[in-house]
């Protein structure tokens, strides 16, 4: 008897298994393909940077280059000011994030754990944000800032940056504060802490999943952004790297081995801070299934 279970088992495992194992395998064959399309792109470029306009007109513009010109590295890096662009973006970008991250956590914590009247009303004044095209600010923002004197200045830009982060960031924010534990603040202030030290202290490890979310946004969008720094910055010392790449084509001829050199330099920062993230932004899209 025990002897024939066993036997009913084992058929049952292998109906499973042969059951599962078609779909597994193009399920697999589905993840692998799409993988391969959006790496491609990345080792395409990376290929492309160490080639000259001869190889590349040449129709081997997307094979493996017959010789490796790391000199278009120290080219892009010298001749067109990329260090100095990068270090700009870097500046630019840096300030934002840290700039935005402070302001979105403390007004989020402020609109779901304080009670003030007009809280609703600030929430969906800040809201209203994420309805205004980028675009329609441009002039009126270069009126702005000229006014200000603040044109050829990194606050020119990081002012805009910040700004445009906070709705989103709020947003995301808030919906992550409603679902702490309200238990865990009042044990806190039993213990004697305050508002401040229950802020730090407790609200900020438990939305790190969505801190690490926020700030990858603001980044790409800083990191990216090409419109506002092309119309607020017109000294070269100031300019950051999506303008620098740009400004690498020239009238007369352009050489594209370099500007792949620039293009994957603008790329690698991207791709360090998803990797360092990465775990908290999975842990951000679980928590935010979850709760869905």
């Amino acid at each position: 008897m025990i002897r024939e279970m066993g036997q009913e088992s084992s058929r049952r495992y292998n109906r499973t298994k042969k059951r599962f194992r078609w779909p597994s395998f193009f399920l697999y064959l589905f993840l692998g393909i799409v993988t391969v399309i959006q790496v491609y792109p990345l080792i395409w470029l990376f290929l492309f940077s160490f080639k000259d306009n001869n190889e590349i007109y040449s129709g081997n513009a997307m094979g493996i280059p017959h010789i490796w010109r790391i000199s278009n590295y120290y080219t892009v890096m010298t001749g067109g000011n990329v260090g100095v662009y990068f270090g700009n973006s870097v500046i630019v970008t840096g300030i934002t994030i840290a700039v935005s991250t402070i302001l979105i956590t403390t007004s989020a914590y402020a609109i779901v754990r304080m009670h003030w009247k007009a809280k609703n009303i600030f929430l969906n004044y800040i809201l209203l944000g994420m309805m205004v095209p980028i675009h329609a600010t441009l002039l009126p923002m270069f009126i702005v800032l000229r006014n200000l004197n603040l044109l050829n200045s990194y606050l020119s830009l990081i002012l805009p940056y910040v700004v445009f982060a906070l709705p989103m960031g709020v947003f995301i924010m808030v919906g992550f504060m409603k679902n702490i534990p309200r238990e865990l603040e009042e044990s806190a202030c039993l213990d004697g802490c305050n508002i401040y030290q229950m802020f730090w202290r407790i609200a900020l490890p438990l939305v790190r999943p969505a801190i690490a979310t926020v700030a990858i946004f603001t980044f790409l969008s800083s990191w990216n952004e090409l419109m506002f720094a092309n119309t607020f910055i017109s000294n070269d010392s100031l300019k950051t790297l999506t303008v620098g790449i740009m400004a690498l084509s020239g009238q007369q001829g352009t050489a594209w081995g370099p500007i792949g050199a620039g293009l994957v330099i603008a790329t690698v920062p991207t791709l360090l801070i998803y990797f360092i993230f990465s775990d908290q932004l999975q842990k951000s899209v679980i928590a935010g299934a979850i709760k869905g």
